[in-house]
């Protein structure tokens, strides 16, 4: 189903200026999810295009927004503080355009990680839970645990949807970290998919469409977690 995308600008930071946004709201939504990119790739990828497809069948908006170093076409990633100040503008430029929605702040690998560095930090105003799209736990072929040292200064609930081939998330070391930070987050198993969501159909053990199953896992934890 197509729906409509609203196109808009916010001030990422003072120094960068102005990045782009889209959002999509279906008409009986309760909650938005403030949605960002992968690292190397922007707001209008298909990964994200279709998260957000996904996520409007079930009546969630989303709010998808630019880094400004992709805002410029891409190239080097500015500093870990300007990234940091932007998902915390997201969210208020989120908060703004629709401010009866309830918050929620994530985003595929990258961005998910930056968010939650944010939150770390200092809670972020009306957001209320974060969604990791493939947190990227550790550098391919560099395993650590690192990445994640910061997740216990995170008080609000997080949902983790992360796949059973991902790189970039060894499942040896991504649950153990999940265990260690308790009934604040959930996680969720995606069968056979890598750190960009694609499957291995003839083993995959569920004929579901991975991103049918994690807009309904989204679902589900809302309505335990946070409704």
């Amino acid at each position: 189903m197509a729906y409509e995308a609203i196109e808009s600008k916010f001030i990422a930071t003072p120094e960068k200026g102005e990045v782009s946004s889209i959002l999509i709201r279906p008409d009986n939504a309760k909650w938005i999810l403030i949605l960002g990119h992968g690292s190397g790739t922007n707001m209008q990828s298909s990964t994200l295009q279709t998260i957000s497809e996904r996520l409007a069948d079930i009546d969630i908006a989303t709010f998808r927004y630019q880094f400004p170093y992709m805002e410029r076409g891409g190239g080097g990633r500015e500093s870990e503080a300007v990234a940091l100040q932007t998902v915390r503008s997201a969210a208020a430029a989120a908060y703004q355009a629709a401010p009866e929605l309830s918050i929620l702040v994530g985003g595929h690998s990258y961005s998910g990680r930056m968010s939650s560095m944010s939150v770390a930090k200092a809670p972020i105003e009306h957001v209320k839970g974060l969604v990791f799209f493939a947190f990227p736990l550790h550098p391919s072929g560099k395993e650590g645990t690192e990445r994640a040292e910061h997740l216990s200064d995170v008080t609000i609930p997080m949902l983790f949807l992360s796949g059973t081939r991902d790189k970039l998330a060894k499942l040896e070391l991504l649950e153990p970290v999940c265990e260690r930070l308790g009934d604040k987050v959930t996680l969720h198993l995606i069968d056979t998919a890598d750190h960009g969501f694609k499957t291995l159909k003839r083993s995959r053990k569920s004929d579901e469409d991975v991103f049918v199953e994690m807009a309904r896992v989204l679902r589900e934890w809302l309505e335990t977690s946070l409704d």
